[in-house]
């Protein structure tokens, strides 16, 4: 009998080295791939691969169907005769992403590489590219999304010329005509961002390795998804959200966090048979083999802000979609390998939910030692249907964690694991691994032992957030056979 027990890495694929500024779904991507394959991993887990919005944050993009360009290999291009070697630039750090120099230098060699494409592209691959095109239901709606954003020097759609905020079928089929060659650039950019991440996954898959991707619950108000679809969201006539998404106050945060993102009007969405989210996790299943949803606990019941409020204070907590919605997803695309971010305060009808479908819950070692010994977070507390974290995106590096607790806090964490504290990242490493979760998944700021300064993510902070890139020579066989040990010790890997 095959084990259920897995491990894996969570590393986002901006995170990577290599040249152009940021990491991209190129050589340096197989050779990560080729890491986790000699330390004996089976998953690779990333954050949202969408085209990252406000802040730079995949978890806030132009769209939740598309792809980010920035993550297109320029080196396929240059092998492909869209562009030649002499139009990649260079210059850029290796320690972190300079997003607005990169995505200058970035989007203006792309868009000479499609406009050479289109000049002087050979028969097969437009053939390729149309095949791709047709078969792609929301591609038209995002590029022509993207080349009217750019039209308006790149303000909210909402601030757009009235027919096209409207999308009045005249405005529309104007702007088509007019924005034609941007519109085919935003298309041939999304071509060509898929097939290298086809050949990405393929390549993971064929080494033992199973992709998890990462979708939030909510979509940004300024991308193509509301624009094109604001029948499904709880909007005003001119387009303005009259509710928001956020999370009450609690022991973090007086005045809870609010997220602004427009609430979805469930009546309308379960009216047309939940065929956007249908759609959109199809769309998903195309690209990863898991799929973690962030914020599952919102399809139970989420917490409703007035638009007009400028904390979470005065929201109110309205019922989800539940079942309903898990139903008609499984009835049109079968058993889903989803994955529920369950953090933070759940009710048991949250639990329900999860357990209902057989979604597996998250499990996060820094939040384990802040109470008693019935701390579900604790490694003895664990059921094996669940995924255990170190940390994720959103918290501080173990080495940093460590670090800022009090002397009582890190005695507490000593206690448990038995260690003095010299090699606590591994220390913890090993926990996860050891827990009798089936899934157990690493950062790879904590694989190296990085510090604060790796962290990814700090929530509620709008900028200075997802820059982390790892040194070229980082992913050493030191480093590979210390987890492959670990690994095949707890049962993880049988090879």
């Amino acid at each position: 009998m095959q084990s259920r027990r897995k491990s894996g890495i969570l590393l986002h694929p901006t995170s990577l080295p290599g040249p152009g500024g940021i990491g991209s779904l190129g050589e340096e991507c197989r050779r990560f791939i080729d890491f986790l394959g000699r330390a004996g991993q089976s998953l690779w887990q990333l954050l949202p691969l969408g085209p990252a919005a406000y802040g730079n944050s995949p978890y806030s993009c132009y769209s939740a169907f598309a792809g980010n360009p920035l993550l297109i290999d320029l080196n396929a291009l240059v092998e492909e005769g869209d562009i030649a070697e002499t139009d990649l630039q260079g210059g850029f750090p290796d320690e972190r992403i300079d997003f607005p120099r990169v995505e200058v230098c970035k989007f203006e060699i792309l868009r000479c590489a499609a406009e050479n494409f289109f000049a002087r592209g050979d028969d097969l691959r437009k053939e390729e590219f149309r095949g791709f095109s047709d078969s792609t239901p929301w591609l038209r709606d995002y590029a022509l999304f993207m080349a009217i954003k750019e039209a308006c020097h790149g303000k909210s759609w909402r601030q757009w010329p009235e027919g096209l905020a409207r999308r009045s079928a005249e405005a529309l089929a104007d702007s088509a005509r007019q924005l034609g060659p941007a519109v085919g650039v935003h298309e041939y950019m999304q071509w060509q961002f898929f097939r290298q991440w086809r050949k990405i996954k393929e390549y993971a898959n064929a080494s033992g390795i199973e992709i998890m991707g990462d979708i939030p619950i909510f979509v940004a108000h300024d991308s193509a998804d509301v624009w094109a679809n604001p029948h499904l969201f709880h909007l005003d006539e001119s387009g303005r959200p009259l509710v928001v998404a956020g999370v009450p106050p609690d022991y973090f945060s007086k005045t809870g966090q609010l997220w602004g993102n427009p609430l979805y009007n469930w009546e309308t969405t379960a009216f047309h048979g939940f065929s956007w989210w249908v759609e959109r996790m199809k769309s998903a299943l195309l690209l990863y083999d898991r799929v973690r949803i962030d914020h599952f606990r919102g399809f139970e019941a989420y917490w409703e802000v007035p638009a007009t409020e400028r904390t979470a204070v005065n929201g109110r907590w309205v019922k989800g979609p539940g079942e309903a919605l898990f139903n008609a997803l499984i009835d049109a695309l079968g058993p889903l390998p989803i994955v529920a971010e369950d953090l933070g305060v759940i009710t048991p009808d949250v639990e329900a939910l999860r357990d209902r479908f057989g979604f597996p819950g998250m499990k996060v070692l820094q939040f384990a030692f802040g109470s008693g010994p019935d701390n579900p977070y604790l490694p003895h507390n664990y059921q094996r249907d669940a995924v255990v974290y170190t940390g994720t995106h959103d918290n501080d590096t173990t080495a940093g964690w460590f670090v800022s607790l009090s002397v009582k806090e890190r005695e507490k964490v000593l206690d448990y694991l038995g260690g003095n504290g010299r090699d606590i990242v591994w220390d913890l490493i090993r926990a996860a691994l050891a827990s009798v979760a089936d899934t157990a998944l690493i950062p790879l700021q904590d694989i190296l032992s990085l510090g604060t300064s790796a962290r990814m993510n700090i929530p509620g902070t709008p900028a200075g957030n997802w820059g982390w890139r790892f040194e070229a020579g980082a992913l050493t066989e030191a480093v590979a056979s210390r987890l492959h040990h670990l690994t095949r010790l707890y049962g993880r890997r049988m090879h």
